[in-house]
């Protein structure tokens, strides 16, 4: 449901347009002045702001003023029983979305409205789009074992030499993989992903290597495997501690010889691939369990590249907070977020078992549930 602001020092204005608003499906909030008005604004989330010119304390057009500093997107229609033509200009060229005379007319309002919301969604889906074509997200942190990552990431990337990431979940290795290939002379080919603990063992060695029609009961078609869609690219072996020692054989021949064959096939296919692999498992553990092969482990562990949990780095734990406050508001259409130094404390104290994952939920959760300042308080009561 849609959440509009009502700004108004008017209060018959004001219980007219709620129940016009609300009789069409739109939550709707009430402000009895400027100041109130943007104090609602910053705490809550709104889709679209109706905003009177003339009244006390803070005007419309300040109003206006103030929330445009703040970076926000959300379209602010003013509404005004003083104004003429220069006064609608005026209003416009510093950010607002259009101007209604007093009394509204309410097919003009109701349409304005809508197409506000229409301008509100447009924005947000091209900014998922953007997200979606962007390049790969910065490795965040200045500790000293970012630092090492970073300086081996520079070197390692333009070879094809095999690297192997190692790390606890959601502690970044697909960052750090994605950063391996964008640095690479192969970044303009495919870098291509496959999660081994997703894929049940029966269906592993399909979806590296593909498989002929009719090789099974199921293969209806021709399919082309993982490996060989990243010819001349990357291959990112995410969780390859979980996959089966029968897979595991064939991802070795792959690897030594640069060829693979598709399940229920006989021709050998030539590939230039380079692997990267990722794991959470301690893989020489999982050698003496069984459970691993050592020559595998030793083809893909050319270059060893670890990433410290964020337990491990909690210096860096303020620079992650400030990136995901940024781009948190930035998906909503807010203003950024701001937080004090004692919750920026307590977040580095807690023990977090989820990693930059969970640290990233924590902070969309508080800019959800906080007010305008991020507060010790309200990391204690949502983390």
């Amino acid at each position: 449901m849609p959440g509009i602001l009502i700004i108004d020092d008017e209060k018959a204005i004001r219980n007219v347009l709620k129940e016009i608003l609300g009789n069409e499906g739109y939550a709707v909030e009430e402000a009895t002045d400027g100041e109130e008005g943007l104090k609602k604004f910053t705490e809550g989330v709104f889709d679209v702001v109706l905003c009177d010119i003339k009244m006390p304390k803070l005007d419309g057009i300040e109003f206006l003023q103030k929330v445009t500093e703040t970076g926000s997107e959300v379209p602010v229609i003013m509404i005004s029983g003083h104004g003429n033509i220069e006064t609608a200009v005026d209003a416009v060229k510093k950010g607002a979305f259009d101007y209604i005379a007093k009394p509204p007319d309410l097919n003009r309002l109701l349409i304005t409205i809508r197409n506000a919301l229409d301008k509100t969604s447009l924005v947000k889906e091209t900014k998922v789009l953007k997200r979606k074509v962007s390049k790969v997200q910065e490795i965040i942190g200045a500790s000293d074992a970012v630092k090492k990552i970073k300086d081996t990431i520079t070197k390692v990337a333009p070879t094809d030499a095999r690297v192997l990431i190692t790390g606890e979940n959601g502690s970044g290795k697909e960052l750090v993989a994605r950063w391996l290939h964008e640095k690479s002379s192969r970044a303009d080919a495919s870098l291509v992903e496959v999660n081994c603990a997703a894929i049940p063992g029966e269906l592993i060695e399909s979806e590296l290597f593909g498989h002929e029609k009719g090789s099974f009961t199921s293969a209806i078609k021709q399919r082309i495997g993982k490996f060989e869609q990243a010819n001349g690219g990357t291959l990112f072996l995410d969780e390859i501690g979980d996959m089966s020692i029968n897979a595991q054989a064939k991802v070795l021949r792959a690897l030594q010889e640069g060829k693979i064959t598709r399940v229920g096939g006989e021709k050998e296919i030539a590939v230039d691939v380079r692997v990267i692999a990722a794991t959470n498992k301690d893989l020489l553990a999982e050698v003496e369990a069984k459970n691993f092969r050592l020559d595998l482990y030793h083809r893909l562990s050319v270059i060893l590249i670890h990433v410290p949990s964020l337990n491990e780095r909690k210096d860096d734990i303020p620079m992650l907070v400030d990136k995901f406050l940024a781009d948190i508001a930035a998906e909503y259409g807010q203003a950024v977020k701001s937080i004090d130094s004692k919750a920026m404390d307590a977040l580095q104290q807690h023990n977090w078992t989820g990693n930059i994952r969970e640290l990233r939920n924590v902070v969309e959760r508080l800019v959800i549930l906080s007010g305008k300042t991020i507060g010790e308080d309200d990391v204690k009561s949502y983390v």
